[in-house]
């Protein structure tokens, strides 16, 4: 059995490529314009919702969402989530209609395709390189100050164990929000490790569920408050992933 789970698991992988390979090239000359100017990011992220969602479908996935709040149009916050998964982006996507930029490792911008318009509409960042990480700072404030807002997966990558919950937090994404006292929309992210993990013979259609909650006001914080905000942000994450409420 675990042999036959390993195989379709497999399987199930390669059509997930397959998957994003596909709607990339149907989409990509759609993409390739709305990026050729900064000004149109508002059309790159609508196609970008209708790739996720796409993706997410064909996957035989089944988002099952949860909102404690709706978000206003026009107005910034900062997304984060638990994150275990490559299908967290496209769940992210799924979930928001307010325009936000990714800050994202730079590795993804190696795959074909893909990776040209990744790094040409998302914050890209080397986390061992501190010089990479003052200037995604930078260009995320620059995004911010467009009105946009910002999603920011706060571990810091994936974690290689896949028996860890939810990994510590670090500094950067609380920086942001209470430098520019925006608020904090946290999302709990409940199947997408189950869905498709980074571990190769691993994975399954089937529920994508997702909690939106209430957010994390940072309106007259400093950054003597970061870690404060920082532990707070990550127990409504942790507890929703030890107690699912969807």
């Amino acid at each position: 059995m675990k042999l036959l789970k390993s195989i379709f698991a497999t399987f199930y992988r390669i059509w997930f490529y397959i998957i994003i390979a596909f709607a990339t090239l149907v989409l990509f000359p759609f993409l390739i314009i709305s990026i050729l100017k900064r000004s149109w990011y508002g059309c790159f992220f609508s196609i970008a919702r209708v790739w996720s969602t796409f993706i997410i479908y064909a996957m035989g996935c089944r988002p099952i969402i949860k909102r404690d709040i709706k978000f206003k149009k026009g107005k910034s916050y900062l997304f984060v989530a638990n994150h275990t998964s490559m299908t967290d982006i496209m769940l992210m996507f799924y979930i928001n209609k307010n325009p936000f930029v990714f800050v994202g490792k730079k590795e993804l911008a190696k795959i074909p395709l893909f990776g040209y318009i990744y790094k040409r509409t998302c914050i890209l960042v080397d986390r061992g390189n501190t010089k990479s990480r003052v200037e995604a700072f930078r260009r995320a404030e620059i995004r911010l100050n467009e009105g946009l807002s910002v999603c920011i997966f706060p571990e810091g990558g994936v974690p290689d164990d896949l028996s860890i919950i939810l990994d510590e937090f670090k500094d950067g994404a609380f920086r942001l929000a209470i430098e520019h006292q925006i608020p904090i929309a946290p999302m709990t992210f409940h199947d997408n490790k189950k869905r498709f993990p980074y571990s190769f013979f691993i994975g399954s259609p089937g529920k994508m569920r997702a909690r939106v909650h209430k957010l994390v006001e940072t309106s007259g914080l400093t950054l003597e408050n970061r870690k404060e905000l920082k532990k707070e942000t990550r127990e409504v994450i942790l507890n929703e992933l030890l107690n699912p409420s969807v």
